[in-house]
């Protein structure tokens, strides 16, 4: 790590504070002020990503940011690598873009007096999810974890009505309950460490785990350790079958808030989980602990049983978020092969399912707007002439959610299925049921994009140009943009995770 500071290395402990600040002040402005602040920030840190992104690339190496000045163990650090860094600047644009289209739905689904607190709660989300990104001490992200959940679930209920305040109060308790588990095993961890920074932690349990492979009494506490954590955390991701709250929050909450939510608050969860895999209890003893193997069969079955709830739904939101699941899956069963090429996998995952699903919720609500505002796929039927940017772009997030080439999806579950003949025993279930959760994907993705493009007679519906909302079209090529890059461009990033990892290790 390199001895003298420079000025760039301030920046991730900026973005968080700016985001932090933002929310503060916004508490005082309108919502017009409130949203000039909220897009300020918000490009000021996909700037600042990029920065410490190239920084940490040519350095080739992490560094730590002390808080205060104050050393370990008293003082708070923030660690930053490529993978770090990379995704924050990821995260700040796609909460960006998933903003930008679904703005001018905000009128007609927030009271007016209450726009300026929507871009309240999007600052507290942005200022938690980077310090999740950032942070190297547990006690920090456990507050940042609670910061997340009280934003989230501001953003579900604050669009006023039956159904979104009861996905409020269910994402509420399962919340809750993977925060408490977390919490504990968090306590546990101190207890047996005597820390709280992950660097320390990582040096403690490697001793603790060397002792208890060799007949040691830590054993069983660090198991049932391992175990919470990671529960709690599978909770809060909506792994199945802690999924029941997901398709609710997702299906009725804002268009700008489903997007964000979808891609952003489970994926910050899921990050936290890598580095606490590799950073604090590392890659060898979670591996051994076998409680990777729950994960991987829960992801298989979340693979399989979301796909199937989707395929039921005639409600394309609903649909749209019963498929998050089944992509949630995908991600801890690349965790759960226990190769370094099946967490390349999953990071790259999380990628391509922000960018993709984002893409199909602000989508989705164009093709509904030219249908009466009915999202019953069969009232849907040639919306997809009747908005043509939102149609095009549908097809593009459907299409990679197959896994067809040139589009990012298809990258995953090449690398997935890479990772799978690199594991003989867990090899044969993880490509059936790839083989099976593809099948499901193009059934219900396809049926949605052969409906919208079926032609049919006059309706009375309106049509609809990318010159009557230039933002929400923009919004929608650029997410197509990303998911062609990550499809097309894959490589590098690939590259830059495997390196990411590295660091992490």
């Amino acid at each position: 790590m390199r001895e003298q500071m420079e000025f760039v290395q301030n920046f991730p402990c900026f973005s968080i504070m700016l985001c932090m600040f933002a929310g503060i002040i916004s508490s005082a402005l309108k919502g017009k002020a409130a949203k000039m602040v909220n897009m300020a920030v918000l490009c000021i840190n996909i700037l600042m990503s990029a920065a410490v992104l190239l920084f940490a690339a040519y350095a080739g190496e992490f560094y730590v940011y002390v808080m205060g000045k104050f050393p370990a163990p008293w003082g708070n650090e923030l660690r930053v690598g490529v993978l770090e860094a990379g995704m924050a600047l990821f995260f700040c644009v796609i909460m960006l873009l998933s903003l930008m289209g679904g703005r001018h739905k905000l009128a007609q689904e927030v009271e007016a007096g209450k726009h300026g607190l929507y871009y309240i709660l999007t600052d507290l989300m942005l200022s938690s999810l980077l310090a999740l990104i950032y942070t190297n001490d547990l006690f920090t992200a456990y507050v940042f974890v609670e910061i997340n959940t009280i934003s989230a679930c501001g953003l579900i209920m604050i669009r006023q009505n039956g159904r979104t305040i009861e996905a409020a109060v269910r994402y509420m308790i399962m919340s809750l309950l993977g925060s408490g588990l977390f919490l504990i095993g968090l306590c546990m961890l101190y207890d047996m460490t005597g820390h709280l920074l992950m660097s320390n932690i990582r040096q403690e349990v490697a001793d603790i785990y060397a002792a208890s492979s060799a007949g040691g009494s830590f054993h069983v506490p660090l198991l049932v350790t391992i175990a919470l954590i990671s529960v709690g955390l599978a909770i809060k991701s909506a792994l199945f079958p802690f999924h029941a709250w997901l398709p609710d929050a997702y299906g009725y909450s804002t268009v700008s808030s489903a997007a964000i939510l979808s891609s952003l608050v489970s994926k910050g969860y899921i990050f936290l989980l890598f580095k606490i895999i590799y950073r604090v209890i590392g890659f060898d003893a979670f591996r051994s602990s076998k409680i990777i193997d729950v994960l991987f069969v829960f992801g298989l079955m979340g693979m399989v049983f979301g796909s199937l709830s989707a395929i039921k739904e005639n409600d394309v939101r609903r649909m749209i978020a019963f498929s998050s699941i089944a992509q949630i899956g995908y991600i801890y069963m690349g965790i759960g092969l226990g190769t370094q090429v099946g967490m390349v996998a999953s990071v790259f995952h999380v990628l391509s399912h922000a960018a993709t699903k984002s893409l199909l919720f602000i989508a989705a609500i164009g093709l509904t707007d030219v249908s009466g505002g009915s999202r019953k796929l069969i009232e849907l039927t040639g919306s997809g002439y009747r908005n043509k940017i939102a149609g095009a772009t549908f097809l593009v997030g459907a299409l990679s959610m197959v896994g067809v080439p040139m589009f990012s999806g298809f990258i995953s579950k090449l690398l997935f299925a890479q990772a799978a003949v690199q594991n003989d025993v867990k090899m044969l279930p993880t490509l059936i049921v790839l083989g099976i959760s593809t099948v499901l994907n193009a059934i219900y993705f396809m049926k949605t994009a052969i409906r919208i493009y079926t032609p049919v007679e006059d309706t009375g519906y309106p049509t609809v140009t990318w010159r009557q909302n230039k933002t929400y079209a923009a919004a929608l090529v650029c997410f197509m943009a990303l998911n062609v890059v990550l499809g097309v461009f894959s490589q590098p990033i690939v590259d830059l995770i495997g390196l990411g990892l590295d660091m992490f290790a």
